[in-house]
């Protein structure tokens, strides 16, 4: 069987399922013109974020049996169209997590301290230290919206520097939240009006798109930080820079964005607004177990055909 890693997929991946039998070719930055061409001759297909896995890549995969996204979400692959053509669609759901949740405390502190703006005034040969007084983030609480497992290792963090933890999540079970020292609300607007720092964990879909916009920001405390190491598009950015602007938010820390790159992100060029381009899983460490983790899913999908 073959099969075609199209995205930078760690060696340790590949090397895994070279060990286990299989013909395994790596072609980066292929269009989508391009892999409807040669994703005939392959029995897997396995990706990161950079490739759209759409219908017509996977309609044109005659032999294909399973995709493999190497993180968490696989909502840059047609899933409707993978199972109308039955092929599975695997993921690596726990690879990323302690990156990402160390990732959002980076942004948190980053946030409250002017880390990147103090950063850049130094580089700029600038002594500007009476610009950047921050804020501590001990004996403020912390607003986790989706308490997954990042939601829960970032709660675990939170406590040990001395906030208080609120949750919204509907799905989740409180006894669990209530384990890891937090507060289960049982609103949205609960959360927002009693937070200083909120921070999303959620997926992107039509409920959650745009979550927060205007009305939700005028719901906040003033000062409030804003992080996002979910999706883009959860976050209304015209919303988020008006928020800035007036004072409302001090900071937002954003990691990801719809589409990205971005294009025209109206954050770009604000002091108060703390820019990555999408790092939360970008660690070695996690890049090692999702490489590894997708390829083992991708194993045992294809020996049921063995």
């Amino acid at each position: 069987m073959k099969i075609l890693i199209a995205d930078k997929v760690h060696q340790a991946g590949i090397d895994h399922l070279i060990n286990a039998g299989y013909d395994v070719d790596v072609e980066i930055g292929l269009s989508e013109e391009q892999l409807i061409e040669i994703i005939p001759a392959y029995d897997a297909l396995a990706v990161r974020s950079a490739i759209q896995v759409t219908r017509p890549i996977i309609e044109a995969g005659t032999n294909l049996k399973v995709i493999g996204r190497a993180g968490v979400g696989t909502d840059n692959i047609d899933k409707e169209a993978a199972a109308e053509n039955g092929v599975a669609v695997v993921n690596t759901p726990e690879a990323n997590v302690v990156s990402a949740a160390e990732q959002t405390f980076a942004l948190m502190l980053a946030c409250a301290r002017n880390v990147a703006q103090a950063n850049a005034s130094m580089h700029a040969g600038r002594w500007d230290r009476s610009a950047y007084t921050g804020l501590e983030l001990y004996g403020r609480t912390l607003g986790i919206i989706g308490c997954g497992k990042i939601g829960t290792l970032l709660a675990e963090r939170a406590k040990a520097f001395g906030m208080t933890v609120h949750v919204f999540d509907p799905y989740a079970d409180p006894d669990c939240i209530t384990a890891i020292g937090a507060v289960l609300l049982p609103t949205l607007e609960e959360l927002l009006r009693t937070s200083d720092v909120i921070s999303l964990h959620i997926p992107k879909t039509p409920e959650t798109a745009g979550m927060i916009c205007t009305e939700q920001i005028q719901m906040m405390k003033d000062d409030v930080i804003i992080l996002n190491v979910a999706r883009g598009g959860i976050c209304n950015e015209d919303a988020l820079l008006a928020g800035l602007n007036s004072g409302k938010i001090w900071s937002v820390g954003i990691d990801v964005y719809d589409p990205e790159p971005p294009v025209n992100c109206p954050l770009v060029g604000c002091d108060r607004a703390v820019l990555n381009p999408h790092l939360g899983a970008s660690t070695k460490e996690a890049q090692v177990r999702a490489g590894v983790q997708v390829a083992e899913a991708i194993v045992d999908e294809l020996v049921k055909f063995s």
